[in-house]
């Protein structure tokens, strides 16, 4: 190399370095892998604004606005009634009360409540109960994949899972089972309203309607006849003065534990399965320590978490690392980002079953902390569990992955194809 064209490279490589950093969640590039723009962000612009918001992706901002109970997570409703307003529809009643009463998109005094509600049934002891039906669950549908000589593993394996799961505890009946998976992957729009088209809303609203109408019978007939389900333990729980879920709460909490806990759950697992195929060393070492699926799980979320994005709104002025941000902003918390920040995991770009995962943040933190997060991580350790005892190891079939694009928030695999194979 001569000393011009040394000189050249140099001012090429500073130009870049220079270069504004171009945030794009929704590119094919991003969907492929975002960590490499992440860790640009982390380190050269970690509160980025850009797209009418700020972006946050070091560890420690991020964990200190979810903490921060002054910034609000009711975004959701104000956007589906900016969204419907853009595209002049106006049967917009009823998701507009589901996301203003729902769980996720709530803030203090009605979150306090309607968590002090909830968290009577989702109780560690009351996840724990589900183990042998999850195990059974997972091991048909194991056999099943190694009866047919293999499977797609988001398909066949982690969606039926958590759906299959939430029916049976809320003991739902056959003819609503039959649905309950394509309404909830409809209604996973709310969670992103601005991707919503005219069509989008009239479907969305539509299901919405068919669910809560379907649910409201069968809570009607828990009231007569109550047992040990989820919807008649939600019936049943009250606070300390009396206080219980409305008819329509009491439904909305059904509508989103399927919204809210299926993708995720079975991107956990999707997600999971694909680093360990990936890192053969981490994977013969599961199989070989079957006792490390916990810790494998802990790590899946950390390295690949399936929540990747979630939205605050600032409700005052405020700075974040050295940035001022104005009462009104909108904030987008990357906690893909900040599970992989270096001043909190050492080699965070690793995938390292043996680690100790604790402080990332996938299920979230704070008062907005995933409701269903114990839920998750005994379906995946299940899974996990009644994969790796068998004798044969799994075999990805393909190097040409397919991210899912109908969401930006949620990580996932479109398919998965494996095979066991036999270590002999």
């Amino acid at each position: 190399m001569t000393l011009e064209t040394h000189g050249t490279a140099a001012a090429d490589t500073a130009k870049r370095a220079q270069a504004p950093i171009r945030f794009n969640p929704f590119s094919a590039e991003f969907r492929r892998d975002p960590h490499p723009l992440y860790r640009q962000l982390r380190s050269a612009q970690p509160v980025h604004r850009t797209l009418g918001m700020w972006v946050l992706t070091r560890h420690a901002d991020v964990q200190g606005v979810l903490r921060d109970r002054t910034f609000s997570a009711g975004l959701i409703p104000e956007l589906i009634s900016r969204q419907a307003s853009r595209l002049s529809q106006d049967n917009v009643a009823r998701i507009g009360r589901l996301g203003r009463k729902s769980l996720v998109f709530t803030d203090n005094p009605d979150h306090a409540r309607l968590r002090g509600l909830v968290n009577r049934v989702f109780t560690a002891q009351e996840i724990a109960k589900l183990r042998p039906r999850v195990s059974e669950v997972a091991e048909q549908l194991v056999q099943q994949a190694w009866d047919d000589g293999g499977m797609d593993a988001i398909a066949d394996f982690a969606a039926s899972l958590p759906v299959t799961i939430m029916c049976d505890w809320m003991a739902l009946p056959d003819s609503l089972r039959e649905h309950v998976g394509q309404w909830t992957h409809d209604i996973r729009f709310l969670l992103e309203p601005g991707l919503m088209k005219a069509e989008d809303f009239t479907r969305v609203c539509d299901v919405v309607e068919m669910f809560a109408h379907a649910l409201d019978e069968v809570a009607a007939e828990r009231r007569s006849r109550p047992g040990d389900d989820l919807i008649s333990q939600l019936l049943a729980a009250e606070t300390g003065g009396g206080g219980k879920l409305s008819d329509e709460e009491l439904v909305f909490v059904c509508i989103m534990c399927f919204v809210a806990g299926n993708e995720t759950t079975k991107s956990l697992i999707g997600n999971g399965l694909l680093a360990l195929l990936q890192h053969p060393g981490q994977d013969a070492r599961l199989h070989r320590q079957p006792e490390l699926v916990p810790s494998a799980v802990e790590e899946a979320l950390r390295y690949d978490s399936p929540l990747q994005l979630t939205k605050r709104l600032a409700t005052r002025d405020v700075e974040i690392g050295g940035k001022q941000v104005r009462e009104g902003d909108q904030i987008l918390l990357c906690l893909g980002a900040a599970n992989r920040d270096p001043a909190v995991f050492t080699q965070p770009d690793e995938f390292d079953i043996t680690r100790s995962a604790r402080g990332h943040l996938a299920f979230g933190h704070g008062m907005h902390g995933c409701l269903g997060g114990l839920l998750a991580k005994l379906q995946a350790e299940v899974a996990f569990e009644h994969l790796y005892r068998r004798t044969e190891r799994l075999e990805l079939l393909t190097e040409q992955l397919q991210w899912q694009d109908h969401s930006f928030i949620v990580r996932g695999l479109k398919h998965l194809p494996v095979s066991p194979r036999s270590t002999r």
